[in-house]
């Protein structure tokens, strides 16, 4: 059963990379399902930071749904899509910090409340998708280099704990990121 819903999570994890590379706002619809699947996955492999990084996903990509096709925000005064943009630099510190606070209080966490045997590799992923996620939300091109660093690690993190369609999900994910970064930064015109 758990390779079977690691074939799945995988299947639906290429489709929302497909949806992300084009800006298309069904990424958030696979963005609802994969992390619904990867619960259990990341639950029985004993990734903690993870299983909980996939409750923010799915929380996120509701946010992300809303943000894209709904709220005064995602529409530009003509009725279109909200367009990419460059991350603000006012935003940078902010990102550092925020990142910085997830990191630790969730390495923190699992090497005090858990069995992980990858703790702060596991808050590391967690704490930069967590980053990741919240830019794709606001359609900022940069979105795409957290990507590229949290694909390659948990690439590397999956293969460790011989989760292999993962990993090949995740490596695929890392070489798409950067074509990804390319497609957005066209699309900016």
């Amino acid at each position: 059963m758990d390779s079977f819903l690691e074939i799945l999570g995988t299947v639906i994890g290429v489709l929302y990379l497909y949806y992300e590379y084009r800006a298309d706002w069904k990424v958030w619809i696979a963005g609802i399902i994969m992390p619904s699947i990867s619960l259990y996955v990341y639950w029985n492999a004993g990734l903690y930071a993870d299983f909980g990084i996939d409750i923010y996903y799915l929380l996120a990509a509701l946010y992300g749904w809303y943000m894209w096709r709904f709220s005064n925000r995602g529409k530009a005064r003509d009725g279109k899509e909200i367009p990419i943009t460059h991350t603000p630099l006012r935003m940078y510190p902010l990102l550092v910090l925020a990142f910085a606070a997830c990191y630790v209080g969730i390495g923190w966490i699992l090497v005090h409340y858990t069995d992980s045997t990858v703790p702060w590799w596991d808050s590391f992923t967690t704490a930069l998708s967590i980053i990741g996620m919240w830019m794709m939300a606001r359609k900022w091109l940069e979105q795409w280099w957290a990507w590229v660093v949290v694909d390659a690690v948990s690439s590397s993190l999956y293969l460790y704990k011989d989760l292999y369609f993962y990993a090949a999900l995740y490596g695929l994910y890392t070489i798409i990121a950067f074509f990804g970064y390319r497609a957005w930064k066209r699309k900016m015109g």
